[in-house]
């Protein structure tokens, strides 16, 4: 069965650990994974405009002996003169797997119905899966651990990451925190998917409109950029509604002692963050940056190998 990465909980929780530990792995000895040679091409096709993902995965997939192929947006038929199906049809007889930036979760589910290569959400309007694994292994490396520890997001949680950080944090046994004003608030499906996987591994969820009910204790701090693609003309209007969920040291003075500071990036100090938070001794940003690199290498050769498409399986998951 060829296995993909939609969202997060498609990694049960002991998957995502085996993930991390091999991202660890992989970060230790960079380039002593090959489960990609040959060299075996790995498509990674843009909708969007990006900079972590593009260089992350056409790195990665080099270091694990492969030919990244990006196709940018305009330079495919892609959804426009052929159908997702048939596109997924025609490539996944040609690449090894299949990593897309793009819109709806939909063209995502679509591909990956019809794909005989693992399937990769790069980002979608739902959902940052493999943002989240690098957030992870983040945290972990500067927590030592996972489970029990307190994540809080603060923002625009009606957004794709907000979505992936339940899911995800759920899934390691986290105790998730979301807070964003009446409105900008995560669905209740998703909530309920995050409630359900939390109660599988002893984590726990609050979503609230209080950002100081969501800060007291916490042991991991994240924002997001509040405006993103598509919407700029909305950028003051935004900035007013989401002004009281700013990052600053009053807030992370109402986290726990010793708490890190996340942000995937890009960041524009002075709205979601403050400079002196994110520039200051409690951000991790930049290492969770270049932990995308190492989480997305991981987690192509886990998908390979579980899907039996890796040259040499025993390495990969070595």
């Amino acid at each position: 069965m060829v296995r993909h990465f939609l969202k997060d909980t498609d990694l049960t929780p002991a998957e995502q650990a085996q993930v991390l530990d091999l991202a660890a792995s992989m970060k230790a000895d960079r380039y002593g994974y090959k489960p990609l040679a040959g060299p075996q091409t790995a498509a990674v096709i843009f909708d969007k405009t990006s900079t972590r993902t593009r260089f992350s995965f056409h790195a990665g997939i080099a270091e694990l002996g492969g030919n990244p192929l990006i196709v940018n947006p305009g330079e495919a038929q892609l959804g426009h003169k052929e159908t997702i199906s048939d596109t997924a049809k025609v490539i996944s007889r040609m690449v090894s797997t299949i990593i897309w930036r793009t819109y709806a979760q939909a063209g995502l589910e679509e591909m990956a119905q019809h794909s005989r290569v693992p399937v990769i959400n790069a980002l979608s309007d739902d959902y940052h899966p493999c943002q989240i694994l690098a957030d992870l292994l983040t945290i972990r490396e500067h927590k030592g651990q996972l489970a029990g520890l307190t994540m809080v997001y603060l923002g625009d949680a009606a957004n794709n990451m907000a979505n992936s950080y339940l899911l995800g944090g759920a899934t390691a046994g986290m105790h998730v925190r979301i807070a964003g004003p009446d409105g900008y608030l995560p669905a209740d499906s998703v909530i309920a998917e995050a409630q359900q996987r939390a109660t599988e591994t002893g984590g726990s969820i609050l979503v609230t409109t209080d950002p100081d009910q969501a800060l007291v204790g916490a042991d991991v701090v994240i924002t997001d950029t509040w405006v993103s693609m598509g919407q700029e003309d909305e950028k003051e209007a935004r900035a007013q509604v989401f002004k009281p969920y700013t990052v600053t040291s009053e807030a992370m003075n109402k986290a726990a002692d010793g708490a890190i500071f996340l942000h995937c990036l890009p960041a524009y100090r002075g709205y979601e963050v403050t400079a002196e938070v994110i520039d200051g001794p409690a951000s991790v940003v930049f290492d969770e940056a270049e932990n995308r690199l190492h989480a997305q290498k991981a987690l192509m050769a886990f998908l390979l190998a579980e899907s039996k498409l890796a040259t040499d399986v025993r390495t990969a998951l070595s």
